[in-house]
């Protein structure tokens, strides 16, 4: 190490892991590589335990680093990012809900955000019934006790364990049961996803509204998600409403914050002169 520099106006702490993340960038400490001891660190950088214990915390959160029980801690392998261009893709998904099912089989959301192929990913869905509460209810504009169809989604690669996102999706059940095949989660993953899915029941999207949230994983998120400690979530409530303006599904999107970046680009209307 060559020392943290005291002038510079950042936290002691935060130069220290600055200087260790662009070792991690550069390859100078290659995924796998054990980090040295905080008492190592605190030596050659001239910080206290303290101090060190933070930088490599702020690692952690940073996605650059594991610790393992008993064993220290490594360098991670770089995991696999996600981009969601939501303006864009949105209309990407409706697009291709007229394209034929071998155009519509060649690639999906998933590989849209990764770059990914078909490939290389992995799929899993869950079906289940269940009423409305309170809150969904008023999320779907139904009356509490409703039942719901609730689709559980995540994808993964399959160079990694953990799914890259995670999706809680609710449409009215009654509205869905109109094609038996959308209530059957081994025709999973679909073909057009759920627009055409829609699609097949007669309904067009006008809109989806997006409302992002920050916030700690729950146990289960971060068990799931592989996220550590320190960590939080992104999460998009995403409504989407047909061109009666009926809202026909209602999903919540978990995503690691460490690893997803969410990209949004609206055209301005130029001033009249």
């Amino acid at each position: 190490m060559t020392g943290v520099q005291g002038r510079d106006w950042r936290p002691r702490y935060l130069q220290l892991a600055e200087e260790l993340r662009a070792k991690i960038v550069s390859g100078e400490l290659a995924p796998g590589t054990l980090m040295p001891s905080e008492t190592e660190l605190a030596d050659t950088s001239g910080l206290s335990r303290t101090s060190v214990r933070n930088a490599i915390r702020q690692l952690r959160e940073w996605g650059l680093v594991r610790a393992e029980q008993g064993r220290g801690t490594y360098v991670r392998a770089p995991r696999q990012r996600v981009r969601r261009r939501n303006t864009e893709r949105y209309q990407w998904e409706k697009d291709r809900v007229l394209l034929d099912e071998d155009e519509r089989l060649k690639t999906g959301a998933t590989e849209h955000d990764t770059g990914l192929t078909v490939d290389d990913l992995k799929f899993h869905a869950e079906y289940s019934r269940v009423e409305a509460d309170a809150e969904m209810a008023a999320a779907l504009q139904v009356e509490p006790g409703t039942s719901l169809l609730r689709r559980v989604y995540w994808t993964s690669s399959r160079h990694e364990n953990a799914p890259l996102t995670v999706s809680y999706s609710y449409l009215p059940y009654d509205l869905v049961a109109a094609n038996p095949d959308l209530l059957d989660a081994g025709k999973e993953p679909w073909p057009g996803g759920t627009q055409h899915q829609l699609h097949t029941l007669g309904i067009e999207l006008d809109r989806i509204d997006d409302e992002i949230r920050a916030r700690p994983p729950s146990p289960d998120e971060a068990e799931l998600l592989d996220i550590d400690p320190g960590v939080s979530v992104l999460t998009v409530r995403k409504t989407s409403t047909d061109t009666t303006g009926r809202v026909v599904e209602v999903a919540d999107v978990v995503m690691p914050g460490d690893r997803t970046e969410l990209v949004y680009s609206h055209k301005l209307q130029r001033w009249k002169t």
